[in-house]
């Protein structure tokens, strides 16, 4: 079986190191599942696709993903 699935989380991190996952603020959606092999064509074609899945599911939990600004420090608000 092969599965993909975008998610997004939007969290605090306690330092630079902490990568846990919380599910206060999380979404995800299965963009394909199925049998057989992992496919380069069909791989680019969801990569394609990936920003806005994900904008999709940060704009369901209230939120933005930035994706030319590197996340250093918190953003409130």
């Amino acid at each position: 079986m092969i599965r993909y699935e975008v998610s997004v989380s939007f969290f605090l991190h306690r330092d630079e190191t902490d990568f846990a996952v919380s599910y206060d603020a999380y979404s995800s959606v299965t963009v394909y599942e199925g049998k057989g092999r992992r496919s380069r064509k069909r791989e680019k074609v969801m990569l394609e696709g990936i920003r806005q899945e994900a904008d999709a599911l940060a704009a369901s939990l209230s939120g933005t993903v930035f994706w030319y600004e590197p996340l250093i420090e918190a953003r409130l608000g």
